[in-house]
């Protein structure tokens, strides 16, 4: 019988039946497995539809004589969870490759992609769906739902569910989103290095936790669906669109002298955007749909009224058939939309100058599941255990087969129009070093290449702006104009800026994101460029020191350290500490750290379970936070 309010038969949270030989497949059913002496083995067979939840166990033993019947009745003591089940070939969630279950549903640490797409940066974070009250957690989060019973063994609706509770705006979810760079009165987004401690908290106080960006909803996600057995994992997008109106395509707006508008600019391309991708079965589609689904927690548009996105088949969105449920055109927009540019002449109309095709959704990224990269990949520096799953979004960017689906998608669009470019004479190109780390003096430049056999004259702005990591602008640092720089003849030439540490440094945000935006115009052609290129400052290494072996209950010591690369000091620091297994999340406060000093922390660790532990900690302080490093150790039993 299912826990939750008036169990009934007619509802199918309420069965009864009688121990059997027999199994039925599919159906409800016992029988008993051994005996000895007093004690029974029971073995009970539920139906793979059957309501996800808690429910209780009640076994009735009848005594007949003569006269009596009489019934002993057993209550189990604790509730039986009942969960999704990949590893059954009747479960909508089935995954037919059941190594890939070791990670997408019993791996409980990960990483997260962050970053852009010329600097993909892994966060390591824990999932921790087997940890302490997470389970009780998603199972009230369920019942917060009011989802039908009947929809309880649907997955398809538990994880629609899923990306409506998450987020708070519309029920009270786990997760209350902030960009705005401040975050009194709860915890930076930046600071969190699980989904444990949000977790826990939310279920303590029945209030949503503050705060959370994509990444955050994304990793408590992927905590939930694995916790409910459906197989989930965290993707981000780098270069991700966020389309408001439905046209499927990115409005970009500048002044006459080309200089952005960022108060007309509805929608915006964020540096990276995280979502997840659960997969399950999807018999409400035609077949060949099923697989890897799109779902999406962070609350940026609202579907069917309430702040939620999918689940959305990715092989429908490849191939532009956005009209499928759920929220096609939204994401597809994210990962294929075309950029386009649009200027406002003198008179204060907006003409459109510019499309860019091939600038939305780069390096679609996900932790890979089994294996490593290639030697290729690790040569390039690349991390081993990133997998790049762009093909699975989309076909390769100029193909036939891509422009055929943008066509299709866009039938379905708020702006029915395919754009074309016209023809240039002039090559442009903006380039700035995506290896600069904070405090170094920030150098970019725009290329400038007259191919014709004419003169030609090129007018524009460059623009360093810092942004917010949605592409938001947050402070202008440095502008250029570009005025009457004369080509001759297949000319080549080099516009360069460079911006000091002091000039830019109190101008940034949380992610250390900036925007370099160019618009330039070719007088004798009329010929328009437009480009906004992301520049993502990085962070010092933490380094870590400590052992690769444990033992179950006996304390080991880790030392964490890293170089100060700011002309300033570093205030109110703080090291978080968390590993399933391990150790439960834990802050520790740390001392000032001086400008260009190096920094070292040591805290202890007592390990509880045994087995292949990873450890995670972040430091973060006022000034630069989410500076972290995991590490593995493998626990053995007590001594």
């Amino acid at each position: 019988m299912a826990v939750w309010k008036s169990p009934k038969p007619s509802r199918g949270t309420h069965v009864e039946f009688i121990l059997s030989d027999r199994d039925v497949p599919k159906e409800w059913g016992a029988f008993v497995k051994s005996k000895d002496g007093n004690t029974l083995s029971l073995v009970v067979n539920t139906p793979p539809s059957c309501a996800v939840g808690k429910w209780q166990l009640k076994i009735d033993v009848v005594k007949r004589s003569e006269n009596n019947v009489d019934v002993f009745r057993y209550t189990h003591a604790t509730p039986i969870y009942i969960l999704f089940n990949p590893w059954c070939k009747d479960d909508l969630v089935y995954m037919y490759e059941e190594n890939l279950l070791g990670e997408y549903i019993l791996n409980d640490t990960g990483k997260i992609y962050s970053g852009n797409y010329k600097m993909i940066s892994p966060k390591p974070w824990v999932f921790g769906q087997f940890e302490g009250d997470v389970l009780d957690c998603v199972m009230y989060l369920l019942d917060k739902s009011n989802l039908s019973d009947s929809s309880r063994g649907d997955p398809i609706a538990i994880v629609r569910m899923v990306s409506k509770l998450v987020n708070a705006p519309d029920d009270g979810g786990v997760l209350v989103g902030n960009w705005s760079g401040d975050y009194e009165g709860g915890t930076s987004p930046l600071k969190w290095s699980g989904s444990v401690a949000i977790l826990d908290q939310y279920y303590k106080t029945r209030s949503p936790v503050q705060y959370g960006q994509c990444w955050v909803f994304s990793g408590v996600v992927t905590t939930v669906c694995r916790a409910l057995g459906i197989p989930a994992r965290s993707v981000t997008n780098f270069a991700s669109a966020h389309d408001t109106d439905g046209s499927i395509t990115i409005d970009c707006h500048f002044d006459h002298k080309g200089k952005p508008l960022e108060c007309h600019d509805d929608d915006s391309v964020w540096n990276f955007h995280v979502w997840n991708d659960v997969w399950l079965a999807r018999p409400d589609l035609p077949p060949g749909y099923g697989g890897w689904q799109a779902i999406d927690a962070t609350p940026q548009e609202t579907s069917e009224g309430v702040y939620c996105m999918g689940p959305m088949s990715l092989l429908a969105v490849k191939r532009g058939e956005v009209f499928y449920p759920y929220d096609g055109r939204f994401l597809f927009a994210e990962v294929n939309a075309d950029k386009v540019y649009w200027q406002m002449d003198a008179n204060g109309k907006m003409n459109q100058v510019y499309v860019q095709k091939y600038g939305v959704g780069r390096f679609i990224s996900t932790k890979r599941a089994y294996g490593r990269a290639t030697w290729r990949e690790i040569s390039a520096g690349l991390d081993p255990d990133r997998e790049d799953i762009t093909e699975q979004y989309k076909f390769k960017e100029g193909t036939d087969e891509e422009r055929t689906a943008v066509q299709r998608a866009n039938l379905v669009s708020s702006r029915k129009v395919v754009y074309e470019t016209v023809a240039e004479d002039v090559e442009f190109e903006l380039c700035a070093n995506p290896d600069t780390f904070m405090g170094d003096t920030v150098k970019f430049c725009l290329k400038l290449k007259n191919t014709s056999d004419s003169t030609r004259t090129v007018n524009g702005t460059l623009m360093l702006a810092s942004t917010y990591y949605t592409g938001v602008l947050h402070k202008k640092v440095r502008e250029q104009d570009i005025d009457k720089t004369v080509l001759q003849p297949k000319e080549d030439k080099c516009i360069d800026v460079e911006v000091d540490v002091n000039d830019y440094l109190d101008k940034l945000t949380d992610h250390c994101m900036c925007k370099i935006s160019c618009m330039c115009f070719v007088d004798e052609t009329k010929q328009t460029f437009a480009e906004m290129e992301e520049l993502r400052l990085r962070k010092p290494h933490l380094t870590i020191k400590a052992p690769e072996t444990g033992v179950v209950k006996k304390k080991f010591e880790v030392e964490v350290s890293f170089e100060n690369p700011l002309p300033v000091t570093l205030t109110k620091c703080e090291l978080r500490v968390d590993g399933p297994g391990v150790q439960r999340p834990v802050i520790y406060s740390q001392r000032n750290v001086d400008a260009k000093a190096t920094y070292t922390g040591k805290f202890e660790m007592c390990p509880e379970k045994q087995g292949k532990r990873e450890i995670i900690v972040y430091f973060n302080c006022t000034q630069i936070e989410s500076v972290n490093v995991s590490h593995w150790i493998n626990i053995n039993g007590s001594e």
